[in-house]
């Protein structure tokens, strides 16, 4: 699936959060949304990059940024995931990977040097218009969020 651009219309999406609740895009309709794209729950680079957004909720939310991460683990994983590190925003879970394609994070990635099919490691920003503001591919876990928050003018 091709990657998605500023100024495209972020595609609408209906999944269900590590506490079984469904959670679709037009939740957040008039609303900044930071949707993250990660491989697994409990993964060191993925755990890395779930409490970088944790521990700076506070700092996006004041400066209306709502977060959601997703995956393609199932809902129970999830749960667990949330409660070992304390996240407090919603994990949805994309075992189909169908909102990953449509997002343009799912595909063939370079890992340890060779390619293979994969969740790629991704950020987009949609605005309140549901327009993509910024998207970004193929991130580092560590950083990450410092970096965002800089093209996003945030500090």
């Amino acid at each position: 699936m091709p990657r998605l651009e500023t100024g495209q219309s972020a595609p609408a999406f209906t999944l269900n959060d590590h506490a079984g609740r469904s959670v679709s895009s037009s939740d957040f309709v008039g609303r900044n949304l930071i949707i993250f794209f990660y491989p697994a729950a409990m993964t060191p680079g993925c755990t890395t990059e779930a409490c970088d957004f944790r521990d700076s909720l506070v700092q996006l939310r004041q400066a209306g940024y709502d977060v959601v991460g997703i995956s393609p683990d199932k809902t129970e994983k999830l749960a667990t995931f949330a409660a070992r590190e304390s996240l407090t925003y919603p994990l949805l879970s994309d075992p189909d990977r169908v909102v990953m394609d449509a997002y343009g994070a799912y595909g063939e990635k370079t890992l340890y040097g060779k390619k293979v099919i994969g969740v790629i490691r991704s950020t987009i920003v949609v605005g309140p218009d549901g327009a993509v503001v910024l998207a970004k591919y193929n991130v580092k876990a560590t950083g990450h969020v410092a970096s965002l928050s800089k093209a996003l003018g945030l500090g």
